[in-house]
Order: structure tokens, then C-alpha cells, then sequence
């Protein structure tokens, strides 16, 4: 079918992605022991940029091998990983796609079974049902943050040296940055604390350092919170601020998400939980605004970018269940993507572990594509528990990301 899905998006640095569908971040768990890209996790890549994405973001690869967010994570410090990091590139950009880095680092968010001292702005422990999983965090020295910053900047230029076309900086889901961003994370009294503009100042530095040492013409966007769901936390008017301040400093790209570990809204299967934020704030900014969260439906798809300003939609598991899913919207044989609904067949039980399972059978279903199998639709929740009590030990059943 013909539709603005299919339409070219040209950035600010000049770079064109060839339609407006893109692979949001997924939690692969497929790094090596080494904290390398495994074979498996280059050739699922492949498989999606075969499917016709325009645009594919990496899971989150870690900034720091101290601080890891959970099993199978890649960690880029060095460039002690770099060949399989340009296949890992090569097999993204097949087909005309494009294949972005996302950059993180989990500040408070790095598991017990990962971390024994987890770091943060403050020393704000996580709360409510997820505080189990996590270990309370010291407070970042100043030296530690301009560290962290030259971290994302080092991770940023291997991804460039490697061929990925573009990074993300994780904002977003309760994460190191978007920890800086919150007034309830952070209660710094320095020049990284208190007013808006103090606690952006983490993000600032980072991009700023990403571009002086990438260039004008290498793609960095950023995914960040419409609002983090709680009280005396991140708002849709500061996050709002935040976004027109990346556009007037040239960022290329912005991804709407929302919720963290306390309030997982982006673990959610709901239908398009942010497009009335992404659209609003859209009108607001020279700058593309991506969205992601719940899109199933072609009508939803194809009204978003066809009726709002909203430049890309982002796809996640229903990339997994269909890696040519953007093939098939394309050529008109797309029919909606039914996610299944997994249980233990124990109300009390499904109702305790919420969507953990579900997270960990879209990471075996991944594994199964990077192994050139087909993904197994059903909806047993044992086994995904299984693995994840192998994986984390204890701390199993805190919640992770997307």
C-alpha cells in the first residue's frame, strides 16, 4: 500500500531514513561473556533490517562494566570489541536500514544480582514492589559524573568508528540520565541539582560532548519520559523544556516514552499510550518526534504520522513475533499483531509477577530469531520465570526493562 509510512525522513545532520517505521529498544540479553555482541545478536539484526525497518535502535548497550542493568548486556568502554561491533553495524544497515546505538548506564537501576553498590545522583533508594531487586545507591561524586559523561562520549565515538549510523542517549525508564532529570531522584545541592536547568545539565554534557567529538552530520537522538508517573517527579512541562532545549542545541531525534522501574508504563501492552504527548510537544519543535508504545493496528500507524506531527513510529515486540512486519505493511498482506497474554495458570501468582515473564519470553523469542528459528507463539509463563530465576538468582523478580 501507499501511505506516509513508506516517505523518506531526512534529519537536521542530512542523513535520510528511508521510511518512518522504526525497531524501538528491546532488552536482547545476547551480549557475550566478554560483554561483546554474540553472533546470535548480529544475526537478528540482520532479520529486522531484512523486514524492512527504516530505523533500528540497539538495546541498551552499558557505558560501564561495573554497573551492568542485567544478564547479557554489551558493554562498549574500549574498543576491545570493535570487529564484531562493525558486523554488528553491517548487518543493521542491510536492506537500506539504518542501525542506531542506544547508550545507557542504569545508575540505581543495576540489579542486586548485578551491582553491590549501585550509583546515582543522590542516594535515593528505589521504592514500592520493585525495591527488592535493588540495592540502595551512594551519591555520584562530581568527579564520578564528568567521568560518566566522558563515558557516554567514549561509547558514542566507537559506535561512530564501528559504522552504527547514529546513537541514542537513554533518557528515559528511571535510568542514570533520566535519574538526573527527576527532583525525586536527584536532591543535589551543586550545579547538577535543583532547578530544571541543573538537572539537565548531566544530558547537556553528554550531548554536547557526543557532537564536538561525532560531528554535525552523525545522527544523536534521545529518548525521554513524557512524565515518570509519580508524585514530586518528572512532568510532562519539564520534559517538554528539556526537548526544546536538545532542539536548540541541534539534537536530531527525540523518542517519547514514559514510567520507570516504580511505575513501568513502557512494560505495558495497552494501545498508544504517548501519542497525545508526542503530538503536542511536536508542534513545539523544529525538531522529529518519535513515539513509541502500543501501536498494533495499521490504522493506528499509518493516522499517527498521517494526521498528527509526529515524524516515526516505533515497533517493539511486535517485531519480534513478525521481523518483516514493516514488509508486510508495505506490500498490504499485514494483518494486526494478537501479543499473548502469558500465564502460570496461578491468579496469585500471575498477578505477583506481573509482566517479568512477559519480558524474558520476548528475550527467548529473540534468541530464537538470532538463531535463524521462527519465534514460538504461546503463552506458558514457566518457562520465561525459569530463565529468569537462572539468570538473576534472588533478585529474579524485579522488574526490568524494556
Amino acid at each position: 500500500m501507499t501511505n506516509q509510512l513508506f516517505e523518506p525522513l531526512t534529519l537536521k545532520s542530512g542523513v535520510t531514513i528511508k521510511n518512518r517505521l522504526y525497531k524501538g529498544a528491546m532488552s536482547e540479553a545476547m551480549g557475550t561473556k566478554e560483554l561483546g555482541p554474540s553472533e546470535e545478536l548480529i544475526h537478528v539484526y540482520h532479520r529486522w533490517a531484512q523486514g524492512g525497518i527504516g530505523l533500528a535502535l540497539t538495546g541498551n548497550v552499558m557505558v560501564d562494566s561495573r554497573y551492568l542493568g542485567e544478564p547479557g548486556n554489551v558493554v562498549v568502554e574500549d574498543s576491545r570489541h570493535l570487529d564484531m561491533l562493525k558486523r554488528w553495524a553491517e548487518a543493521g544497515k542491510e536492506n537500506g536500514s539504518q542501525i542506531w546505538m542506544q547508550i545507557n548506564h542504569p545508575g540505581k537501576q543495576s540489579p542486586k544480582s548485578m551491582t553491590k553498590e549501585p550509583i546515582a545522583p543522590s542516594a535515593v533508594a528505589i521504592t514500592g514492589s520493585a525495591a527488592g531487586g535493588f540495592n540502595p545507591p551512594r551519591e555520584m561524586t562530581n568527579e564520578e559524573i564528568k567521568e560518566t559523561v566522558q563515558r557516554f562520549v567514549t561509547t558514542a565515538t566507537i559506535a561512530k568508528e564501528a559504522g552504527f549510523t547514529g546513537v541514542q542517549i537513554h533518557g528515559a525508564h528511571g535510568y542514570l540520565v533520566s535519574q538526573f532529570l527527576s527532583p525525586r531522584d536527584n536532591r543535589r545541592t551543586d550545579e547538577y541539582g535543583g532547578s530544571l536547568d541543573n538537572r539537565m545539565r548531566f544530558l547537556v554534557e553528554i550531548y554536547q560532548g557526543m557532537r564536538e567529538a561525532l560531528g554535525e552530520d552523525y545522527p544523536i537522538s534521545l529518548k525521554i519520559n513524557s512524565t515518570d508517573f509519580k508524585e514530586d517527579s518528572f512532568t510532562e512541562e519539564e520534559s517538554t523544556l528539556v526537548i526544546k532545549k536538545m532542539a536548540e542545541l541541534g539534537m536530531d531525534l527525540v523518542e517519547i516514552s514514559g514510567g520507570d522501574y516504580e511505575k513501568p508504563k513502557m512494560m505495558s501492552d495497552g494501545e498508544v499510550f504517548f501519542l497525545d504527548y508526542a503530538e503536542k510537544v511536536s508542534r513545539e519543535v523544529d525538531m522529529p518526534i518519535a513515539v513509541i508504545g502500543g501501536f498494533r493496528k495499521e490504522e493506528s500507524m499509518v493516522d499517527a504520522i498521517e494526521k498528527t506531527d509526529v515524524s516515526m513510529i516505533g515497533l517493539a515486540r511486535p517485531l519480534v513475533l513478525r521481523p518483516d512486519l514493516p514488509n508486510r505493511l508495505k506490500n498490504g498482506t499485514y494483518r494486526e499483531v494478537v501479543l499473548p497474554r502469558l500465564s502460570t495458570g496461578i491468579k496469585a501468582l500471575d498477578a505477583a509477577i506481573g509482566g517479568f515473564a512477559g519480558l524474558t519470553y520476548y528475550e527467548q523469542q529473540i534468541s530464537r530469531l538470532g538463531q535463524g528459528l521462527p519465534p514460538q507463539k504461546h503463552t506458558n509463563a514457566w518457562s520465561p520465570l525459569f530463565h529468569l530465576v537462572k539468570s538473576h538468582g534472588p533478585a529474579a523478580l524485579s522488574p526490568r526493562r524494556r
